[in-house]
């Protein structure tokens, strides 16, 4: 997501005449002069190495102050004790230009080390172990009781250089064995537990392609790649042209999906320029749930949906997906021209429509916290409902589920911001956190947005002219 801008504090505070600040640490650094010689620049690469290490745990420390902070504030506030210290790692992400999720990891760290492993901190003070190091500490004995994980940080002793040279394998290994003899029971109940976490994640690879990982159970897991393998081989041996890999992974999409190449009755939001489409313009297009791809990628799967090849695949390989034949239509939406602010859609309703939520859906992308980059879960009301808030793209907002809680949490606020008197800005609001800062996040760019520079006629002409969106809905069609 681009435009966030932040923190703006409510308030400056001063330090006394003379006094170093993070700030002026940064300067100096900034200014010291490069080393010389190969020596040197070792030398200072691991006393740059130590500095990182020092102010990660001074991170931590700040972070157990603050979260204690806000707690008592809460407390005195008469919230009730379970809802407490809400919103505390949204803040302390932000801060750190952090995902939400990443925040709340951040925020268990500094509590684990803080008060039950202050030899680890020790050693991450020291530059002993680097941050990474510290998390896998504290990961491997998180099972154990308070007491029980503080004996095994003194056991472990890392602020004495027992993991000097140590790789993460090596210090992994250490924390378990400790945890095992402090409480075998509670290891042994963690690993079993493991098998409730089971799931399975979507991610972005390069080249148009993702990564579909699942965390399973060992049996489980074994048991499904021996099955796909045997399968694998036996089509090798009946002449099958493809690799074992993709005949692996064809498998698993057939066998998932119970569709020959994985498609069946899904739609597919493709968003793609006009002049991509039909005069093969560079502009790459968006594909939700992935991001941008190319934009001969994208011609190609419209062009050839109707032929049933795979725009993947090189043209002559066989594959699973050459059955599959879609049915395409478009949809569209206009932008301004030059900001890519998509044409208001106004509506009286509580909750947002199917079209408008379209409309914002192709708009924001991911979640509007910025840098949170979850799928939308919610449509959130900017200015709530409740508070004279309008049933409109203006004033709506695509956030993950996690996001949009923390926002409805006590000294959180958010608001559209003005347009500017010409128009020229894409969507944009502004958070409030209840310390006072605030955080600016824009509507990503849509293809074709940032390359168009038109006159200021042209502007004033074709202001509602703008992008074609192309909506897909690819519904694999049964085999002859």
């Amino acid at each position: 997501m681009d435009g966030n801008e932040g923190p703006e504090a409510g308030h400056v505070v001063s330090a006394p005449a003379g006094a170093v600040t993070v700030a002026s640490l940064a300067r100096i650094l900034a200014g010291l002069p490069d080393p010389a010689g190969p020596a040197a620049l070792i030398d200072e690469t691991r006393e740059l190495e130590d500095l990182k290490c020092a102010l990660a745990a001074r991170q931590a420390r700040y972070a157990v102050a603050f979260d204690q902070a806000q707690r008592r504030e809460h407390a005195d506030a008469g919230i009730p004790a379970e809802q407490q210290g809400a919103g505390v790692a949204a803040q302390i992400a932000l801060a750190r230009r952090e995902s939400p999720a990443r925040g709340g990891r951040l925020l268990g760290l500094a509590k684990a080390l803080e008060t039950e492993m202050p030899h680890t901190l020790a050693a991450l003070e020291t530059g002993q172990l680097n941050e990474w190091r510290a998390t896998l500490l504290v990961r491997e004995t998180a099972c154990l009781t308070p007491a029980d994980r503080s004996a095994v940080d003194e056991e472990l002793a890392a602020d004495a250089g027992s993991f000097d040279g140590a790789g993460d394998r090596a210090i992994v290994a250490a924390a378990r064995a400790a945890a095992y003899r402090r409480d075998p029971r509670s290891v042994t109940e963690r690993a079993a537990h493991a098998d409730t976490e089971r799931h399975v994640s979507l991610r972005p690879a390069p080249d148009t392609m993702c990564y579909l990982t699942a965390l399973l159970p060992v049996a489980a897991a074994v048991a499904m790649h021996a099955a796909l393998t045997r399968r694998a081989d036996a089509l090798r041996s009946a002449g099958d042209p493809r690799t074992r890999g993709q005949l692996m992974a064809d498998t698993l999409v057939e066998r998932t999906t119970g569709a020959a190449g994985g498609i069946s009755g899904i739609e597919i939001q493709l968003v793609i320029t006009d002049r991509t489409l039909f005069q093969a313009d560079s502009e790459p297009a968006r594909l939700p749930g992935y991001g941008v791809v190319p934009a001969g990628w994208a011609r190609a799967l419209l062009q050839k949906s109707g032929s049933g090849q795979n725009p993947a695949r090189a043209p002559g390989a066989a594959g699973a997906n050459d059955q599959a034949a879609f049915t395409t239509w478009l949809r569209r939406l206009y932008t301004a021209p030059g900001t890519g602010e998509l044409v208001a859609m106004d509506s009286r309703a509580r909750i947002f429509p199917a079209g408008l939520r379209r409309f914002i859906q192709a708009r924001d992308h991911t979640c509007r916290t910025p840098y949170c980059d979850a799928p939308i879960r919610h449509l959130d009301h900017i200015v709530p409902w409740h508070g004279g808030g309008t049933t409109t793209q203006s004033n709506a907002a695509g956030l993950c589920e996690a996001c949009n809680h923390t926002k409805e949490t006590p000294g959180w606020s958010a608001r559209p911001t003005p347009e500017p008197p010409h128009g020229h800005r894409r969507h944009t609001l502004q958070l409030t956190t209840p310390t006072g800062h605030s955080y600016h996040s824009t509507a990503p760019p849509l293809p074709g947005t940032l390359a168009e520079q038109p006159s200021e006629l042209h502007r004033r002409n074709l202001r509602h002219q703008a992008k074609l969106v192309m909506g897909s809905r690819l519904a694999a069609k049964p085999a002859a």
